[in-house]
């Protein structure tokens, strides 16, 4: 209703359309399947860690899902599938190592991706490696560092879990190329491109 000028009440009718429906990208995108996400990811370039868990079953684990989270309080975090070994024997011991590897290293990276190999102590026969202070959890010598941490929180996200470490100290190894991982393929940094080791 409107007052006119001469006071009266005049009705004001109008026409409101409706909104759209919202429709969230869930619902309109096709989902992606893992084998294209995989490919997807292979383009990404990453350095590669050996992760390690101590005590009287000691295990380790290749992995390029690996990250700093912050640098203050210092903290990283790595990525484990639900079906990997590594994720319970993370979770049971509640400390972990990391030793980030070198150009140098990719019979050790390979080995430790072995799912066929020998688990438990046995699988560090023939790698020289140290016992963490912080953690005891294996340090593999000739790696360009090394980090020690507590498990601090863990995030589920689809098939995997997110680990959390406060990281609880550090320390410098060698000083070559790291190792890399490109598209399924080890290789180390040159200075006119990509050099794959195979």
């Amino acid at each position: 209703m409107v007052k006119s000028k001469e006071g009266d009440m005049t009705p004001v009718t109008s026409t409101i359309e409706p909104a759209a429906p919202r429709t969230s990208p869930a619902q309109t995108l096709v989902p992606v399947p893992p084998a294209a996400l995989r490919d997807t990811m292979s383009r990404f370039a990453t350095g590669v860690v050996v992760l390690t868990v101590g005590g009287d079953e000691p295990h380790a684990m290749t992995a390029n899902a690996f990250s700093s989270v912050s640098l203050d309080p210092p903290t990283v975090l790595c990525s484990i599938a639900h079906s990997a070994v590594m994720h319970s024997a993370i979770t049971a011991s509640g400390r972990f190592g990391v030793s980030i590897l070198g150009a140098g290293q990719e019979q050790v990276a390979r080995h430790f991706a072995d799912k066929k190999r020998t688990l438990g102590a046995a699988q560090f026969d023939g790698i020289d490696w140290r016992p963490g202070e912080h953690t005891r959890a294996p340090l593999l010598s000739g790696s360009l560092a090394w980090l020690e941490c507590e498990l601090s929180d863990a995030h589920e996200s689809g098939d995997h879990t997110i680990f959390i470490g406060a990281v609880l100290g550090t320390g410098h190894g060698s000083d070559e190329p790291g190792l890399l991982f490109f598209d399924g393929k080890f290789g180390s940094p040159i200075t006119d491109g990509w050099q794959p080791t195979r």
